[in-house]
């Protein structure tokens, strides 16, 4: 039986991947100088109009409108943009609900997904490793351009077809590049083909049927905040498994560790990550429930895709006797209180064997 399956990806240029690494930007600057900062800021932006609204409390001395700006120039705009900023302190009642066990607890209430799977070395499925990938490389042949031929925005987005339940070949390969106004359309196809699809894609995962298609809608001059509008946290699937595994109900970007959606959807990529590499199960998804201002989970749900020799309730035992989903444990365990999340921001929070992520480590687990 033949299965199609997508994912797509995005280049920073992308007007939602401007707000996450603005809010990102923002949370490790707080954390550079108060690691017990509390962050819950985001960013819209349209045409030359920024708003960073939000909520901070921190002992850091933050120049919100000048890291937007460092961020901005970054990815390769040149545009001065109008800044708006709303920004007030946390809640005391939600403070209270953080700290006042002692222990660092849940700051909201929310479902987090783990995924794993042994179809690529990063243990991630490959039509979201493959989107990645062409995006990162899309966005080095954008900055190290000696001419003018791309710009910042971009998208690309990989098919990959299954055999029963096993990889073929990839089917489709779509890449969408912002570029300068003279570059025609034929260049454009073949420069992309040499210079972002050839060095990235597996030739023995290609043949003559597959369909690569730059460009499909013609020319793309126009991008970023001035071709749509952005906000942050709008790319979770992108951030996470391609559509794969579940998500949660809340974005990851723009918040510090005490707000679960974040630093408990990392622990479940970790856990997950895990139970595959160490052989348990060849696909493996995990959820976690928390609620305001609890320090444990209320719930933890399993499923491994009938890939395992042993019962869910093996694989339960064997993740409660190597880890601990408290919040607080969390936060230590993973060393999270430290500025690393605009890194993140780009090409995926999961399945980064080009960063050092915490959650990306492999341990021996102790079976029963």
């Amino acid at each position: 039986m033949k299965v199609f399956f997508t994912s797509e990806s995005i280049t920073p240029g992308h007007p939602d991947k401007i707000c996450d690494q603005i809010a990102d930007a923002i949370l490790d600057a707080a954390l550079s100088e108060d690691k017990h900062s509390k962050v819950a800021v985001e960013a819209s932006i349209k045409d030359n109009f920024l708003f960073i609204f939000g909520e901070i409390t921190t002992k850091a001395q933050l120049d919100y409108s000048n890291i937007a700006q460092k961020v901005i120039k970054e990815i390769g705009y040149d545009f001065e943009y109008e800044i708006v900023e709303k920004i007030s302190r946390q809640s005391p009642e939600i403070n209270k609900a953080v700290n006042g066990s002692g222990k660092i607890a849940a700051g909201d209430q929310g479902i987090m997904f783990g995924y794993a799977c042994n179809e690529t070395e990063s243990f991630m499925p490959l039509s979201i490793e493959m989107a990645h990938h062409l995006a990162q490389r899309l966005t080095k042949v954008f900055l190290n351009q000696k001419s003018e031929i791309l710009k910042p925005d971009g998208k690309t987005q990989v098919t990959v077809e299954y055999v029963d339940g096993k990889i073929s070949r990839i089917d489709t390969i779509v890449v969408s590049t912002q570029h300068y106004e003279n570059i025609s359309q034929a260049f454009l196809k073949t420069y992309i083909f040499d210079n972002v699809i050839s060095p990235i894609i597996d030739k023995d995962l290609i043949d003559e049927n597959t369909k690569i298609y730059v460009n499909p809608s013609g020319s793309f001059i126009v991008g970023g905040s001035y071709g749509d509008s952005g906000t942050t946290g709008r790319k979770i699937v992108v951030d996470t498994y391609g559509g794969h595994g579940r998500i949660g109900g809340g974005a990851l970007s723009s918040k510090d560790p005490s707000k679960v959606d974040r630093s408990a959807a990392y622990y479940a990529r970790y856990v997950a990550k895990n139970i595959v590499a160490n052989k348990l199960a060849e696909k493996f998804e995990i959820q976690v429930s928390y609620a305001i201002g609890m320090v444990d989970p209320l719930s933890i749900n399993i499923n491994t895709f009938n890939t395992s020799k042993h019962t869910d309730q093996e694989i339960l035992d064997i993740i409660r006797a190597n880890f601990d989903f408290s919040v607080d444990n969390i936060i230590k365990e993973l060393d999270l209180l430290r500025p690393i999340y605009r890194q993140t921001a780009n090409f995926g929070h999961f399945g980064r064997n080009d960063l050092q992520l915490p959650w990306e480590q492999v341990i021996k687990l102790k079976l029963n």
